[in-house]
């Protein structure tokens, strides 16, 4: 059972992690993006849309390729989700709008759209796709617990770690990164130094969009292998924090992941009532809550969030 939790709980982190990571790389550069729960619901929606197109060209599901139905679901997924990275910086860079009032109509919008596209789509064939989706190196039912819980994982799951641990090393030993953290620190002083700051907000708003949106395809397709029944929303809001918990560092993201996983699972496998299921759920916000309070006690420079986190830059101000 220990074997078969830890295994799942690395696979349930999958979802937190691509939130997590794309909302990093959004507040890195200053902007607070809370719409990412509706950008993971536009991420699912493209995601499933893709699949769809790409079931609906095969003569039969026989013909169905793992390599191919993965890929197209992940350039859908994310192009769905940039888009809704790029009215939000539209909205919030071109027009100067309030970042917090913008992130949360686009929460709505994206959670609304969510339940009313997937409530109208053709799901034939997504079972064959979401098990294409979830296949591990190794068969998931292997006895071995070890190698069940490193190689039995899908593609995604390796991807997403891989992007949390390439997004540290750009944003911490790159001159991309550099230009990025100087713009989420001080706008105007990295604007007077000839780094344009409404690119670098598009920019990494639209990746870090991207990438939380393989989060939505990721629960939709793999994690559910094709059930579409079930909303993201609550497990964006979660990723959300995990982005304080782990103090805006991806790579730290990926241990802060499996933990809030764990914390949401571990009530499965547990012989408890209805209430101590939901106390326990509640843990990943509390923790989060903690963690924000100990870093505003210690003001430590590397523990707290960009400078101009939230705000909007007017360069005739500088």
């Amino acid at each position: 059972m220990f074997w078969t939790f830890l295994t799942s709980t690395i696979k349930f982190s999958t979802l937190f992690l691509y939130g997590s990571v794309g909302e990093t790389i959004t507040e890195k550069s200053g902007h607070l993006n809370l719409g990412i729960p509706g950008i993971m619901c536009l991420g699912a929606i493209g995601g499933c849309y893709g699949v769809r197109s790409y079931i609906d060209s095969l003569g039969s599901l026989s013909q169905m390729s793992g390599f191919a139905v993965v890929v197209v679901g992940i350039i859908c997924a994310f192009l769905f989700a940039a888009l809704g990275g790029m009215i939000f910086s539209f909205f919030t860079v071109t027009l100067r709008c309030n970042q917090n009032i913008t992130g949360l109509t686009i929460t709505t919008f994206g959670v609304a759209l969510n339940s009313l596209m997937l409530s109208k789509l053709d799901t034939r064939g997504f079972y064959e796709a979401g098990r294409l989706f979830a296949k591990g190196i190794v068969d998931a039912n292997t006895t071995d617990g070890l190698v069940k819980v490193l190689f039995s994982q899908s593609a995604l799951v390796y991807i997403a770690i891989a992007t949390a641990i390439i997004t540290a090393i750009v944003i911490k030993r790159t001159r991309v990164g550099l230009n990025l953290r100087a713009v989420g620190e001080n706008p105007a002083t990295a604007d007077a130094a000839g780094i344009s700051v409404g690119k670098y907000r598009y920019l990494a708003t639209l990746i870090g969009s991207g990438i939380a949106g393989l989060g939505g395809l990721f629960f939709i397709m793999d994690f559910l292998t094709g059930n579409i029944e079930y909303g993201i929303d609550t497990y964006g809001w979660l990723a959300v924090a995990l982005v304080i918990f782990t103090i805006w560092k991806p790579n730290w993201a990926i241990l802060g992941s499996i933990i809030f996983a764990a914390l949401y699972r571990m009530p499965i496998y547990l012989n408890i009532g209805q209430m101590e299921r939901e106390i326990i759920k509640m843990l990943p916000y509390i923790v989060t809550v903690l963690v924000l309070i100990i870093t505003s006690i210690f003001g430590r420079k590397s523990v707290q969030p960009p400078a101009a986190l939230g705000t909007t830059y007017f360069r005739e101000e500088r």
